[in-house]
């Protein structure tokens, strides 16, 4: 299966990733962090045994924006962020770049 953007098909992931005009540098920047985040997210969520219907509750959220974020079909705001790290044990730090390990989440 191939999807068109922009008038160019690609039939994978990495086909598009790979194009140096589709994506600037800032833009690939962005993505990785968000696949991190959320990555992190759902590692750190179940590592703990939650069920999203579990942290939703301690976090004060509803379940089905946990899934939407974990689907990546949206981003947390940043006051929703700390309501679902507090639960899992983490907080969000920001650190210099050179110093900064894969994920910016720290436990």
């Amino acid at each position: 299966m191939s999807m068109n953007i922009n008038g160019t098909n690609y039939t994978t992931f990495e086909d598009l990733w790979d194009q140096s005009d589709s994506l600037t540098d800032a833009e690939k920047e962005e993505i990785k962090l968000k696949i991190a985040l959320i990555g992190k997210l759902i590692e750190a969520r179940e590592e703990k045994g939650l069920s999203q219907a579990k942290l939703a509750e301690l976090a004060g959220v509803k379940q089905p924006a946990i899934a939407r974020l974990e689907a990546m079909k949206t981003m947390p705001q940043i006051n929703t962020l700390f309501k679902l790290l507090k639960p899992l044990g983490y907080t969000l730090a920001i650190v210099p770049v050179e110093d900064q390990p894969e994920s910016t989440l720290h436990q």
